[in-house]
Parts: C-alpha cells; structure tokens; sequence
C-alpha cells in the first residue's frame, strides 16, 4: 500500500447488505480503469465476503481489538481477520477511539503479521505520538469535520502541513474529513497527503462508479 484511496463504509445502510459487495465491485472497476490505488473497509460482518469478491484491490478492517485469538469470544482481533483475506486495519478511528497503549499493541501486533497499520489522529499533537508506534500510514481526520461535506484540505490545509511534520518521517500521512469532490482529493495531495479516506462521500452518492471516479481522478493531478 502506497498512495491509497481507502473507502469507508462505515455502517451505512446505503452499502448494507447486497449493496456492499456491489459498490465493492465498483471500486476495483474504477481502480483498474484509472490505474487508482483504491482500498475498501467493509462493515466487519461483511470482510470476508468482500475480500472473495474482489481480488485485484486491498481490503481492510474497520477495526480491530486488542486481544489474542482464543477464548476471546467479541473481540475481532487481527490474526482472524487475516484469515479471512483482511490486508490490514484501521486503527483508532474517531467513532471507535481507544487508549494510546493499545495503539501501540496493535501496531506491533499488525508489523508481526505482515498487516498494514492506519492510525486515526485528530490533531497533530496526536499525530506525533503516534509516529512513535511506527505505524504504516496515520490518517489526519479532524473530528468536526467528520462527515460534514466541508474538506479539511480546504477547511484547515495547516492540520495536514502540520500533521506531516509532527510525523517526521516515521509514517506516510493521509487525510480524511469531509473528502467530497475531486478538488478535495487533489488539495490534500497538493500539501503532501500519501492518500485520501473518505466515506459518505462516497457511500452516500447518487452513483458509486461516478463519484469513485471522481475522487479517484484527484489522486493523479500531480
């Protein structure tokens, strides 16, 4: 994973059910038309059948939980979910925040297993103690932003700027927040952003292929 465009379905009803395999089968058309990095993060009942049914593209967990396979019945914890064809995680999301030791366990846990490791961080302070885990990407998602229509490349560019230095090198950053149109997606890669997360978005636009192109075409405009 390099440059990623990660779609997050969250637990929209819009990509429940069938429909979640259909807009999965979307993202590897446009990924493959466009030549676009393009990573899915099913709903987790779904992982697996996701992960079946499209082969040419990275799937990864919406989250994943601090503990061993065993007798750990409700935990979703990384080796299960590479089983099941998961490429990685991501990790800390601001609608599932956890404590920063178990951030640091599960990048550990996730380097172990050859997964790949997306933190969520909500300022750049935040990001900095991330960046001590060594986690493959941290995603910059100011939390207000969130679902909100309003970019955080356009709304606060300086939160990304800054993110990239309080990172320092020790992990690729991308950024999320309110990511809704192909100017959204070229700005945040314009002040250095590795990659874009985005969700309703996308989730909840009228066509799924269109749009996905749409924010797809941004990541090249450099």
């Amino acid at each position: 994973m390099n440059r990623p465009l990660i779609i997050n379905f969250k637990n929209y009803g819009e990509a429940s059910a069938g429909r979640t395999v259909e807009l999965a089968v979307d993202a590897q058309d446009v990924a493959e038309k466009l030549g676009v990095e393009i990573v899915l993060a099913p709903p987790q009942p779904a992982l697996a059948l996701v992960c079946k049914a499209v082969s040419k593209i990275q799937v990864v967990c919406q989250h994943v939980d601090d503990a061993q396979p065993g007798a750990t019945t409700g935990f979703f914890v990384p080796e299960v979910a590479k089983s099941y064809g998961a490429a990685g995680s991501l990790i800390n999301h601001s609608e599932h925040r956890i404590g920063m030791p178990a951030i640091k366990s599960l990048v550990e846990q996730m380097r172990r297993l050859g997964m790949v490791s997306i933190v969520c961080a909500q300022t750049p302070g935040e990001v900095s103690m991330v960046a001590d885990f060594r986690p493959d990407f941290i995603a910059i998602e100011p939390p207000e932003l969130i679902g909100s229509g309003r970019a955080v490349s356009k709304e606060n560019p300086a939160i990304i700027t800054d993110s990239i230095k309080a990172a320092g090198g020790r992990a690729k950053v991308i950024c999320g927040a309110g990511i809704t149109d192909k100017g959204d997606v070229a700005k945040a890669i314009e002040l250095g952003s590795h990659g874009i997360l985005a969700a309703s978005g996308i989730v909840k636009a009228k066509s799924w292929p269109e749009k996905i192109a749409e924010l797809a075409s941004g990541m090249h405009l450099l």
